[in-house]
């Protein structure tokens, strides 16, 4: 795909990937990666057919070959206010107006266009077709698995470390037993049912943020 665009009188094109949108806790985080012509890096594939370990490796080489890597991040009361649509498409466009140099073009994983000055192309299952959107994939996937690892030594109820805030069994169990943590998602249906508390009002909400920042 970046070849046929390059092509066409194309040469910085980004790819851009989110990850968390099913998640019931924790920030959606998106990622767009703008390589250069040419990339020497092998077996960047979909982050969700990759083990840790080769993600946690792709994820290094990724971040040294790149000309530019955009992460956007929105957080789960922005996601409860506006709805995970609007969230995830909010994540890529901040990603995508981080990058240094600017886009030419955009390759955007999923079916609805982001709203962005750039021409761009939307590819359901793009990280399997192109290798920008999998590349942002697997920077998105390792910076949100790092960002639910640290909020598991907070909220040790859960098992944020193993689920990543994703519905588990053990997780949904969790939430009916302890109810839901300052970062789950209210309007997600499992956490609204199992609603039991407000939230502390000494809670200090800045020391959440510095996770992501």
């Amino acid at each position: 795909m970046e070849k046929a665009l390059r092509e066409q009188g194309f040469n910085l094109i980004a790819g851009v990937d989110e990850v968390g949108v099913g998640s019931l806790a924790g920030p959606v985080l998106a990622a767009a990666v703008l390589f250069p012509k040419k990339i020497k890096t092998k077996g960047i594939n979909d982050s969700k057919i990759l083990s840790p370990a080769k993600r946690n490796k792709l994820f290094k080489v990724i971040l040294k070959e790149a000309i530019s890597v955009g992460i956007g991040i929105v957080d789960w009361e922005t996601i409860d206010k506006i709805n995970i649509l609007k969230a995830s498409h909010l994540a890529m466009r901040l990603a995508i107006e981080s990058l240094k140099p600017k886009p030419e073009y955009i390759l955007v994983d999923g079916k609805y266009p982001i709203k962005v000055k750039f021409p761009q192309l939307q590819l359901c299952g793009g990280d399997l077709k192109c290798t920008s959107i999998a590349a942002a994939s697997i920077v998105a996937k390792v910076l949100r698995d790092k960002i639910m690892d640290g909020f598991d030594g907070i909220f040790q109820d859960y098992g944020f470390n193993k689920n990543k805030g994703y519905g588990t069994r053990l997780h949904l169990d969790n939430i009916k037993r302890f109810g839901p943590c300052p970062i789950h998602r209210q309007s997600y249906l499992p956490v609204k049912h199992a609603l039991k508390f407000q939230l502390p009002l000494d809670f200090e909400r800045n020391a959440l943020y510095n996770f992501f920042k």
